[in-house]
């Protein structure tokens, strides 16, 4: 049985900020929104980015976010999705510091595909495992060559830190992080409510063979 990597305060209701950049993937961010967002008593959900203001994707989605400079030591959960936008971001100084200093001070931190790649740039991931999109495998591995990349995972756990595959694996996370936090029957009625079929197994990915 999986246990949760830090001692759940299953009763606290805790904050989710996710990130967001211009071209991120929309199902990165809203796959885990729409799971903690059912969750009302247990969490809440706001946005942010380097600067604040609409942030739009490749998709034509606009978000309002607040800037992320007002978030340190306020965060329960952050939340970084991947998406086209990580290859411009990656070599961007001042959002990676910004990444790297709201994780440090963040009680979890979740990447979404190929925002694992945003939070290796910082550092953090040094020598802990962490996976990402199948298809971006080979470039992701590039932007942090001292962390352990476990390329079959759907998801990885390393302390505070979980990292998901492509897209639709930031569910099968988030829906994992449930079960860690409150149990698996949990889990299991949120999945159930927005019909959705949960790979649980995090170790085996089965697009890796794709």
């Amino acid at each position: 049985m999986r246990r949760s990597p830090a001692n759940p305060e299953k009763n606290t209701r805790m904050n989710v900020t996710a990130l967001l950049f211009d071209d991120f993937e929309t199902l990165d961010v809203f796959g885990p929104v729409e799971i903690f967002g059912r969750l009302t008593d247990l969490y809440s959900v706001v946005f942010c980015s380097l600067d604040g203001g609409l942030i739009k994707n490749r998709h034509g989605v606009s978000i309002p976010a607040e800037k992320i400079s007002t978030f340190p030591g306020s965060v329960d959960i952050f939340l970084i999705p991947g998406g086209w936008g990580t290859r411009k971001e990656v070599d961007n100084p001042r959002l990676i510091e910004a990444i790297k200093i709201v994780s440090d001070s963040s009680q979890y931190v979740m990447t979404v595909c190929t925002g694992s790649s945003l939070l290796a740039r910082t550092g953090l991931l040094d020598g802990r495992k962490a996976t990402s999109n199948k298809i971006a495998f080979n470039w992701v591995k590039t932007t942090g060559i001292n962390v352990h990349w476990n390329e079959r995972a759907r998801w990885t756990i390393d302390g505070k830190y979980y990292t998901s595959s492509g897209v639709t694996a930031g569910m099968d996370m988030t829906l994992g992080f449930l079960q860690d936090r409150h149990g698996i029957e949990l889990a299991r009625r949120v999945a159930n409510e927005i019909e959705y079929c949960w790979i649980q197994d995090k170790d085996n990915d089965s697009f890796v063979a794709k």
